[in-house]
């Protein structure tokens, strides 16, 4: 099942499935914003990353003596979640621990997802609660994939460009094949727009350490007045990605609060690197906002 908002200036589409952000349309403009899954390139929309952000090594982690399999992003993108409350536009979605869930990850949570609509904005909530006595410990994202070009078929990835503000100093963290470099991540300046390409994507995706600082990445180009931002408000992270080497005719900005595991990692969910933890009876809250013109 598919949950439909609508204001003066944009439609949005959510499925029920994985909470996932599946179109943003402009009214006047009938631009389609969300990449529609064609298979042949990536056959996602805007999926929820939970409770995992990247690839686990092996693709397992070990708690409490335990090993679990878990694959690249978590679960949360395959599973159903159920719609509390709604007006014509904002939506609340949930999932919460279930023995399907358990057998992958042994912590008791609930999950909820808010979408509001506002003007030619979506904001995005990520709400996570610890009902249980014992620590939850996650990791969360979004994977936002937004079409290329929008609108002027002749136009391609290189005519488009990406613009991050507050334009300040940022570690950019590399990936060793999945695993993040976190030991040699190097200081870049955004002093000039990045010029995308194909080769942009050549090593994966650029990931950038916000400190959870508010920042705004703009993908855009100079050869139209058409364009999306995404305002992170709180994150530890954002990505951009696209597949390479096909021509895909897509971006991604995601915003995370994690990352994949570390080339060294140990392989313990307590080690991971920017895990979160939330205490019993504790809520996390992340989100960010999408703007189309």
């Amino acid at each position: 099942m598919t949950v439909e908002l609508k204001n003066d200036f944009i439609t949005v589409k959510i499925s029920e499935e994985g909470a996932e952000l599946v179109s943003i349309k402009g009214i006047d403009t009938e631009i389609e914003y969300i990449w529609q899954a064609d298979k042949k390139y990536w056959g996602r929309h805007a999926p929820v990353l939970f409770p995992v952000v990247g690839r686990l090594k092996n693709d397992e982690y070990e708690y409490n003596q335990q090993t679990y399999k878990m694959g690249q992003h978590g679960f949360a993108r395959d599973m159903l979640f159920t719609v509390i409350s709604k007006t014509e536009t904002s939506v609340v979605l949930e999932l919460g621990s279930s023995p399907e869930t358990k057998s992958k990850y042994p912590f008791d949570f609930r999950l909820r997802l808010h979408y509001i609509l506002a003007n030619h904005q979506i904001k995005v909530i990520y709400d996570v609660y610890n009902p249980d006595e014992n620590d939850l410990l996650f990791s969360i994202g979004g994977h936002p994939a937004f079409n290329v070009p929008l609108k002027n078929a002749y136009l391609d990835l290189e005519n488009y460009q990406i613009d991050v503000a507050p334009n300040v100093e940022r570690r950019q963290i590399p990936l060793v094949g999945p695993f993040n470099d976190m030991e040699n991540a190097k200081s870049v300046k955004f002093n000039e727009p990045i010029k995308l390409s194909r080769e942009t994507f050549k090593n994966d995706a650029l990931i950038y350490e916000l400190n959870q600082e508010e920042t705004t990445v703009l993908l855009s180009t100079p050869e139209d007045d058409h364009g999306v931002s995404v305002t992170v408000n709180n994150a530890d992270y954002v990505g951009i990605w696209s597949k390479y080497p096909e021509n895909s005719p897509f971006v991604c900005i995601e915003p995370w609060w994690g990352l994949a595991d570390n080339v060294k990692s140990t392989g313990k969910l307590s080690d991971k690197g920017d895990i979160h933890v939330l205490e019993e009876n504790q809520s996390f809250e992340g989100s960010y906002h999408i703007t189309v013109f």
